[in-house]
């Protein structure tokens, strides 16, 4: 809990100085003279109250945390194309002695303020897209346990209120079933503190219609039990848990199901039951204990944040989402970096077991990507003659 608190200062401090950044850099404009003439605090108020304006004009119209991500693409776009365009600025005084420092430049901040606003719009622009248009990513899982193959399509991180609400959901399950899955995995954040009622129930019955070969299963996320209590979106865990039931998805908490005589599915509790709720899981040790390893072990958990254990576990294959990929960049590796996850996004062996990480089919607050992609998985495991 410190580390993200810690994050949270660092984020409101980054934006406050992005949003100073933008004010001066805005009252570097000649038209802010021509209005102000020498009155200089007064153009510097009306500067920065310009920008905070549009900051919370933003918030009013997508919330505060999509604000903060445009304040601070805003202001490091506009840092890198002050840097560039002082470069070509430098160049060009070296080989044309005739133009005049100031004329250079006052031509030298429209262009990295024209530079800066367009790159920006594009860079958010093909965030929206990236988050709000999802995709199927692949993957290929072989084993010699496997006695033939497997489809198992997996999703986590839908967010439900985000990006979409149970209506664009549903639209996406139906993707889903066109892979003719054998399996579904939910690997957490099906919903959060900011879906409806309604939306919960209506997504949990689209879940229950899918067709499969040996069901749908589910995992608890960080975000599905809520942070802020049962009154603020209308319903608790225990109503999640029911209505999932209700429509034959099976939820995990810590348990194993052997499927088909085939494979192992382990479904864990979530990291934050250690780490947030001060509450038990079972270890890895613990939860493969009497297992048969010749047969193949899946394990669906949440947070990538266990791999040395899974790794000694010796499973096959562990499916977590928890990361959204990264979703900002330049940011997409910080959590690896403060030790908060053991892999970002992607598929990684290591020893014997395969790790899939998915960036999810949607965002916690965030509408945009732009360091990954909104994605639902399909892993075929097929046997191998190793």
């Amino acid at each position: 809990m410190t580390m993200w608190i810690i994050i949270m200062y660092v984020t409101l401090t980054v934006t406050g100085i992005s949003l100073l950044y933008l004010s001066n850099r805005v009252c570097q404009f000649r038209i802010t003279d021509k209005i102000f003439g020498s009155r200089q605090r007064l153009k510097a108020c009306f500067c920065t109250a310009l920008v905070f304006s549009l900051f919370f004009l933003i918030c009013l119209v997508l919330n505060f945390m999509n604000a903060i991500v445009c304040a601070v693409y805003f202001a490091m776009i506009w840092l890198v194309c002050d840097a560039l365009i002082a470069l070509i600025t430098w160049a060009v005084k070296q080989y044309i002695k005739r133009v005049e420092k100031k004329e250079i430049r006052e031509i030298s901040v429209y262009i990295a303020g024209i530079a800066a606003v367009a790159y920006s719009l594009l860079a958010l622009a093909v965030g929206w897209n990236l988050a709000h248009n999802v995709v199927k990513t692949e993957y290929l899982v072989s084993s010699a346990k496997l006695p033939q193959e497997i489809t198992i399509v997996g999703f986590a991180d839908s967010h439900i209120g985000t990006t979409f609400h149970a209506d664009g959901f549903a639209k996406h399950i139906d993707e889903m079933q066109a892979q003719n899955p054998d399996i579904v995995i939910v690997a957490g954040d099906f919903v959060d503190d900011d879906t409806s009622k309604e939306d919960m129930i209506a997504a949990c019955r689209k879940l229950g219609s899918l067709q499969t070969t040996y069901g749908v299963y589910f995992v608890f996320g960080n975000h599905d039990k809520g942070y802020y209590g049962a009154l603020r979106r209308g319903f608790g865990a225990a109503e999640l848990i029911a209505e999932l039931e209700k429509n034959g998805v099976k939820v995990l908490r810590d348990e194993t199901v052997l499927i088909g005589d085939t494979l192992y599915l382990v479904g864990r509790k979530d990291y934050s039951v250690e780490r947030e709720q001060r509450g038990n899981r079972q270890s890895m040790a613990e939860l493969t204990a009497g297992l048969d390893k010749s047969k193949f072990i899946l394990v669906a958990d949440h947070q990538p944040t266990d791999y040395a254990n899974q790794e000694k576990a010796e499973v096959d294959l562990v499916f977590s989402g928890h990361t959204h990929g990264g979703q900002l960049f330049p940011f997409n590796q910080v959590g690896k970096w403060i030790g908060a996850n053991d892999m970002i996004y992607g598929h990684e062996k290591r020893g014997k077991t395969n790790f899939i990480v998915t960036s999810g089919i949607s965002d916690w607050a965030i509408k945009f990507k732009t360091g990954t992609k909104s994605e639902y998985t399909v892993i075929r495991l097929v046997k191998s003659e190793d």
